[in-house]
């Protein structure tokens, strides 16, 4: 079996680059299971109900979200009943939305988590606790389990990735829109990737407007920043397990992009 992650969805050049390919990678790659972590899909800050359920349109399965997931009003009036949309799982307790979904792929069942790190974030709950109390619940149910760690420091993401190695299928780390090179399968059997990348502006800085981000390294002073324009990119990761035990096979990093075309 195989999962397909898109890395973080900046605006509209990141939409219409998930819209454009999505249907592609698809059938290349063949994934039972395709998740998109959307927490920057509106205008660089939070997701909308009709982005939600684009990125359905598209082909996803499951979205996930991250430190900006409440920056657009509109999440709380359909979070609740978003059926394939998680937000971080280790929010105080009475937070809209839940933290983790188990969804059925034929007879197979796959659950999908979604942590917040605690390193220059907001304030959160401990998620290496959080998915100690989860996992208790959906061990029973299956072994087959994602986690989108979104988190701003590599040794967080790293921790939590030899914290869950042997216990879940895949860790792979969001938010810092950068993908990395590091992605292999730990000795227990979960794969791991710092960073998935980002889908969005490739000429921007992190997808936003680079000249009011080197504004503000410049003058210290505050910046509006907004989406960059121009030639945009598509990060993400494929990952092969196994059915019965949800232990990863194989790990292999997507780049799409002017120099990366899709084949």
């Amino acid at each position: 079996m195989r999962i397909l992650f898109i890395g973080d969805v900046v605006g509209a050049p990141g939409r219409q680059m998930v819209h454009t390919y999505l249907k592609s990678l698809k059938q290349k790659f063949r994934p039972t299971f395709t998740v998109i972590n959307g927490e920057n899909a509106a205008h660089g800050r939070g997701i909308t109900e009709k982005i939600y359920k684009e990125f359905l349109d598209d082909g996803a399965q499951m979205v996930t979200l991250g430190n900006h997931a409440w920056d657009n009003r509109d999440i709380f009036s359909f979070i609740d009943e978003a059926k394939w949309l998680v937000r971080p799982a280790n929010l105080p307790e009475g937070t809209p939305g839940v933290g983790y979904r188990i969804m059925k792929v034929n007879e197979y069942k796959i659950a999908v988590i979604n942590l917040l790190g605690r390193t220059f974030m907001n304030p959160a709950d401990c998620p290496f606790h959080a998915v100690d109390q989860l996992l208790v619940h959906i061990q029973k149910e299956t072994p087959i389990i994602f986690v989108d760690m979104h988190a701003e420091t590599t040794s967080e993401k790293q921790a939590m990735g030899w914290y869950l190695d042997g216990r879940v299928t895949a860790v792979v780390g969001t938010h810092t829109h950068v993908q990395t090179a590091d992605e292999r399968i730990l000795p227990e059997g979960t794969a791991y990737l710092t960073d998935v990348g980002m889908t969005g502006p490739r000429d921007g800085i992190l997808g936003m407007d680079k000249k009011a981000v080197l504004h503000k390294f410049l003058t210290t002073l505050p910046a509006r920043f907004e989406v960059a324009e121009g030639r945009a990119q598509l990060n993400g990761v494929v990952i092969d397990f196994d059915d019965k035990t949800g232990k990863a096979k194989k790990v292999m990093r997507i780049q799409v992009d002017d120099d990366h075309p899709l084949l």
